[in-house]
């Protein structure tokens, strides 16, 4: 299967004609050659959220250093891991760690985390309450279904007081460790329907990608988990690479870009004002990636 996967990234790369050549000074250099001369390397990036304000400013910084910047914009979190393994894009930033663990052991595979963005504070909205306390005994909140929101979600629940978890819960939690002295029951949706749900449940647990949307603003939420504290690690997003990709001297200097104070205060507008920016370097990135990677395996 890796050698597929390596056969497949060689085409794709040959085909989006990427090529680091060298510059005078030794330095790799994020430019392709073509018979008629020196051409921008493009990066085909796949994102959730395309229209988001980072990333207009980071295809204007990426270009004049001599890379085109390609969005692929998805709109369901399943797709763009599998879309990079298979060699259809070249990184993609749209996950936390704790997303790209479970990937990565479910589907056996090795997906890299190059680089941090921020970590975005998973929230609890509701139309028909104005606080936690007003959510009445049976009442209907509805989580996002993907394995890692969804445990994510179950722990913002149970620190409001609204869920209690078997054993406390652990990172493989789902609904089926809800227990039923819980306040409240909890249905799983798509995480893009999680929004559009609110109108016929107590309270929703809505990603950050898809708040705005909803008219919403992130003072509206009732509560959050915190995302400044060490337990948020897990929840760092990344910029993600195929496993032979990560001393792509291209990607690490797209990475770079995405890391300037231009880049990052447009991506905190985006979100609100509500992401936290994190720089961790792609070694630490390694460490936390593997650390929750052996929790998924043990079922911890």
């Amino acid at each position: 299967m890796n050698r597929k996967l390596t056969a497949l990234a060689a085409t794709a790369a040959l085909a989006l004609g990427l090529a680091a050549c060298s510059s005078d000074d030794g330095t790799p250099a994020a430019t392709g050659t073509t018979s008629g001369g020196t051409t921008p390397v493009k990066v085909r990036v796949g994102v959730v959220g395309s229209q988001d304000d980072q990333w207009p400013v980071l295809v204007e910084k990426a270009k004049a250093e001599g890379i085109e910047v390609e969005l692929v914009n998805f709109t369901a979190y399943p797709e763009p891991n599998p879309a990079l393994t298979q060699g259809q894009l070249d990184l993609n930033q749209f996950q936390h760690i704790q997303y790209l663990a479970d990937y990565n052991v479910s589907a056996d595979e090795d997906l890299v985390a190059l680089g941090s963005t921020a970590i975005y504070p998973l929230a609890l909205y509701s139309e028909k309450h104005t606080s936690v306390a007003d959510i009445p005994e049976g009442g209907e909140i509805a989580v996002p279904n993907d394995p890692t929101n969804l445990n994510r979600a179950l722990f913002v629940l149970q620190s409001a007081g609204l869920v209690q978890l078997r054993d406390g819960g652990t990172l493989s939690s789902t609904e089926l460790d809800v227990l039923p002295e819980s306040k409240v029951k909890v249905t799983p949706v798509d995480a893009a329907q999680t929004a559009i749900s609110l109108k016929s449940v107590d309270g929703a647990i809505i990603n950050n990608d898809f708040i705005a949307d909803a008219g919403l603003e992130p003072t509206d939420a009732l509560a959050q988990d915190d995302p400044a504290s060490v337990g948020a690690r897990p929840y760092i997003n990344v910029w993600a690479a195929r496993a032979e990709d990560k001393d792509n001297p291209t990607f690490l200097k797209l990475i770079e870009l995405a890391q300037t104070p231009e880049v990052e205060e447009a991506l905190k507008t985006a979100s609100g004002g509500t992401g936290v920016i994190v720089h961790e370097d792609a070694a630490t990135l390694a460490g936390y990636l593997a650390d929750v990677e052996a929790q998924v395996r043990a079922g911890e």
